[in-house]
């Protein structure tokens, strides 16, 4: 009966757990009272501590609250990955205000385009790029910056975790980007009081995902909000060879990649894998037959199948892969909700289906974005009222189809 199935799916989304409920900023900072010398951020020779990474983003940050950069504002950052754009994230949510990562490979009227459709009229961003940015778009120019005359102590913080404090940009079905606006909350909630990786000083992350994605995040802040550190991979895209390259230079514990860049690197680059503690893989159905003969060349890897779309903020459910033997089937689990998010898969009706039975797969839970920016017609259609939680609640719909099993995992079962 569909009250019995709302049951046993609400056994299987108790997930419950304490929130975070401190800003992307305050976080970082507490870690960094904590362990000021560790090492932050390493790009090629250049390492930052979280001393460093602190006082130099609160420099950036005062500047930026001058130029006009407040709590409520979404500001563009127009930057190649490495250390700038690590110091320039922290600074942007320093200042209450949300960040919009731009990626310098898009041509320029795409850049166009998506700062006209978001609003966005400040862009932090280097002198060579200026040129490139529409004239209502205020540019502010790390390169011609003297910060050293800025307090080295962060602005004060009046930031809740309900503000936003990112824009990600999604292709969309008419290939028109959707902006995402994502709060702290979602950021801080799908990192803190997990167990779907380990973080913590000892601990390296490698952050090759583009830096407009979602899965940044984990990568990134996943790292700086536990005390570990984060490689940053040179270019825009996740290269295979530098990817291999970084994982045997730098004590590399945690990589994240797409199913088809994980295949590649099993296929042409296996040792990647030798010394990771956990590898990620998603995006994609996995591959069944590459996990299962990775694992069996390093017994001691964790390889993780994880599911979530930028609305709910990277991962919302995950499945751990241990064994070979865990792979053996034609296709794998995308396992079941993480920490304080949950999923439900229904009918047209909002109904659960039975177990076994495809439906439409829902998200809920603290990973949720606040919607579309700038779009509230597309943010009713997506972002539906939650008829199985607590008044005021919303479901996510993803479009994805998806059943349960018996033993409650989701399985993935394509696109609606």
């Amino acid at each position: 009966a569909p009250g019995e199935r709302v049951r046993v799916v609400e056994h299987w989304n108790d997930t419950g757990a304490p929130a975070e409920h401190r800003s992307v900023p305050a976080v970082f900072a507490a870690q960094a009272a904590r362990t000021p010398e560790a090492t932050a951020t390493i790009f090629g020779t250049d390492h930052l501590t979280y001393r460093q990474l602190d006082t130099r983003s609160s420099q950036l940050a005062h500047h930026l609250n001058r130029t006009g950069c407040h709590r409520g504002e979404v500001t563009g950052v127009l930057l190649e990955r490495g250390t700038d754009l690590a110091l320039t994230l922290l600074a942007v949510l320093k200042t209450g205000a949300a960040y919009a990562v731009l990626d310098p490979d898009h041509p320029d009227d795409r850049l166009t385009t998506t700062l006209t459709d978001a609003g966005i009229t400040t862009v932090i961003t280097h002198s060579h790029h200026h040129r490139r940015l529409p004239h209502h778009v205020t540019a502010i120019t790390l390169d011609t910056l003297d910060l050293h005359h800025h307090p080295t102590t962060a602005p004060p913080d009046r930031t809740t975790p309900q503000d936003a404090a990112c824009l990600m940009f999604t292709s969309g079905s008419t290939g028109r980007p959707k902006a995402v606006l994502t709060p702290h909350h979602a950021i801080t909630g799908t990192l803190h009081h997990q167990t779907y990786t380990p973080l913590g000083p000892t601990h390296t992350t490698l952050q090759c995902s583009p830096t407009g994605w979602d899965a940044f995040s984990l990568e990134f802040w996943g790292a700086l909000l536990h005390g570990a550190t984060t490689i940053l991979h040179p270019g825009q895209k996740p290269e295979p060879d530098t990817i291999h390259h970084l994982t045997r230079t730098h004590p590399v514990t945690t990589l994240q990649t797409s199913s088809t860049l994980f295949n590649y690197l099993v296929d042409h680059h296996p040792t990647t894998f030798e010394h990771l503690h956990t590898a990620f893989t998603g995006g994609e159905p996995a591959s069944p037959a590459h996990v299962a003969r990775i694992l069996a060349r390093y017994p001691h890897l964790r390889v993780v199948n994880g599911y979530g779309p930028a609305e709910s903020m990277g991962f919302t459910t995950v499945h751990e892969v241990l064994t070979p033997q865990d792979a053996s089937g034609s296709t794998l689990p995308i396992g079941r909700p993480i920490t304080n998010k949950q999923a439900y898969v229904l009918d047209t009706a909002l109904r659960p289906v039975p177990i076994g039975v495809t439906g439409e797969l829902y998200l809920a839970g603290t990973g949720l974005a606040h919607g579309y920016h700038h779009q509230p017609a597309l943010t009713a259609t997506r972002f539906v009222p939650h008829p199985y939680g607590p008044p005021g609640t919303r479901l996510y719909r993803t479009g994805d189809l998806a059943h349960w099993t018996t033993h409650g995992h989701l399985h993935y079962d394509g696109r609606t």
